[in-house]
């Protein structure tokens, strides 16, 4: 038979536990954080893509070109 755990052993034990219950806890806070921040440059990103599409399609000439009548950086 296993004999019964002393209130010591117990004590020492739950200590442990609310230990990595308390490092547990701020990981998860860190990390919310985290995933916050990723979405806000998600979302800052996103927006910065669809500005740039709103560009270049007022940029873009209605008529299409053709690749032999423009002359290369170089000329």
């Amino acid at each position: 038979m296993n004999p019964s755990p002393t209130d010591a052993e117990i004590n020492a034990r739950l200590t442990r536990l609310e230990e990595k219950f308390g490092y547990a806890e701020d990981l998860l806070d860190a990390l919310n954080a985290l995933v916050a921040k990723q979405q806000d440059q998600i979302a800052q990103l996103l927006r910065e893509v669809g500005q740039l599409q709103r560009q270049r399609a007022d940029d873009q000439p209605s008529a299409s070109t053709s690749l032999w009548d423009e002359l290369p950086p170089h000329y």
